[in-house]
């Protein structure tokens, strides 16, 4: 099982990762609204602005400082690497 560091020290397994999108747009505020009233929200972002948001085959949704292109550059570096 692979395992990405989305900033601060916390990991995430790629396996469950369904999508990885920026927390800018509307829809995407939806959901992280959606997450937090039922209870499945996870914040890594340590008190940071949040960049990328984090869908996992769970349902969960995991919010990262980190940009997602530099989540997708580190889940292509994983790939890579095996």
């Amino acid at each position: 099982m692979a395992f990405v560091d989305i900033g601060f020290g916390n990991l995430i397994s790629s396996t469950r990762l369904v999508c990885v999108a920026g927390a800018e747009s509307a829809p995407i505020r939806r959901l992280v609204q959606d997450a937090r009233d039922r209870g499945a929200l996870v914040d890594c972002s340590s008190g940071k602005k949040s960049k990328a948001v984090l869908v996992t085959d769970s349902g969960h949704i995991v919010l990262s400082a980190l940009a997602p292109e530099e989540i997708e550059a580190l889940l292509a570096e994983g790939t890579a690497n095996g």
